[in-house]
């Protein structure tokens, strides 16, 4: 059997694995800390992990764009490289605190919707 067949052999059997349990009347069981039950909580969750793990790549990304800005040493090939890996690191921050700020405005909006018995 090549690699390749035994990766998607072994991937087919794991993501049947919760199909027998639940065929067999077991049912599936939540894998999550139980905080984390409903939509609006696991994607606020979710979104706080993305957040804790993006922001240090973030911070590692502007520092190689740091350092090509200092290996350019005047090179204008190289400035362009390093002045567009920049413009890159800043676009995906705020792709990532941006939807982290969205998500929790939504979040709190409907949650004060909800509150108040406008349902």
């Amino acid at each position: 059997m090549t690699r390749r067949k035994f990766i998607l052999v072994a991937i087919s059997l794991l993501w049947m694995a919760p199909l027998f349990a639940f065929a067999q009347g077991q049912g599936i069981q939540n894998p999550l800390n139980a905080s984390y039950s409903t939509i609006p909580t696991f994607i606020a969750g979710f979104l706080k992990v993305m957040v804790q793990i993006g922001l240090p790549i973030v911070a590692l990304f502007l520092l190689i764009a740091g350092f090509q800005f200092i290996k350019a040493g005047g090179n204008s090939d190289k400035l362009n490289k390093a002045k567009e890996n920049f413009v890159y690191v800043i676009i995906g921050a705020s792709l990532i605190l941006g939807a982290w700020v969205l998500a929790t405005l939504i979040g709190n909006t409907v949650t004060q919707v909800v509150g108040n018995g406008l349902s």
